[in-house]
């Protein structure tokens, strides 16, 4: 058996040879860098405009809040109406008043406790938020003033 012959040396253009082992050393460079990690930190604030995320549109914290209230009612609202229908169909003598009654109820209720807690929200006292960068005292003391006499005279007591 003959082994075949090696083909003669094509290597005579040297700008061939330089541009392949150009390129063998990109591949390999490829191949031996896994990461890189930029030391930058990354700006909070950019310049770019905001831009809408998919999902629910952008809105207020209130309206956000009544939206997210509406869906609770709406999913409320259709499991009470489809048991109520499913228990007048399968009993086919249910009456349709008995069975609002009985379940409008559990509505009433939490309307009134909504209610409820919707005057008993205005009680509770505003929240402050202050934010310093120095070390700063805060003096709560009350003052009260009293004016008397013909020449007023103002006595401040604490």
């Amino acid at each position: 058996m003959t082994m075949p012959q090696p083909l003669p040396d094509q290597t005579a253009n040297p700008q061939i040879d330089a541009n392949a082992q150009m390129l063998i050393n990109a591949v390999d460079d490829a191949l031996a860098t896994t990461s890189y990690r930029d030391p930058n930190p990354t700006p909070l604030i950019g310049t770019a405009l905001p831009v809408a995320q998919p999902g629910r549109p952008p809105m207020s914290q209130g309206a956000t809040d009544a939206s997210a209230l509406m869906l609770a009612g709406g999913a409320a609202t259709v499991m009470v109406g489809g048991t109520a229908s499913v228990l007048m169909y399968v009993s086919q003598f249910a009456d349709p008043v008995v069975c609002g009654l009985v379940f409008g109820a559990p509505t009433a209720l939490v309307l009134a406790l909504a209610r409820l807690a919707k005057k008993a929200k205005g009680a509770l006292p505003d929240e402050h938020h202050h934010h310093y960068e120095a070390p700063v005292y805060q003096d709560h003391s009350q003052h009260e003033s009293k004016t008397v006499g013909v020449w007023a005279t103002t006595n401040n007591e604490q």
